[in-house]
């Protein structure tokens, strides 16, 4: 539960440490942080005025950018 909590506060810093404004309205609300409700890519195009792949795209780049930013942090934790 700890390192739940841990993990929760890191995400929500790394989203405004590595993300643009863009990526952190995407990712927001794709997974419902903030509590905001889950939307489909669908719904998050149509609410950004957007198109449904270019969320997809921006979605997938955000993603890799935090896992990296995770791994980079749990590296150095462990050496």
């Amino acid at each position: 539960m700890i390192d739940l909590s841990i993990k929760s506060e890191q995400l929500y810093r790394f989203l405004y440490e590595c993300l643009d404004k863009r990526e952190i309205a995407i990712i927001t609300h794709r997974y419902g942080l903030y509590r905001h409700k889950p939307l489909t890519q669908r719904e998050v195009a149509k609410k950004l005025n957007i198109s449904r792949s270019y969320v997809s795209r921006i979605e997938k780049k955000a993603l890799s950018t935090l896992k990296k930013k995770y791994d980079k942090t749990s590296f150095l934790d462990k050496g």
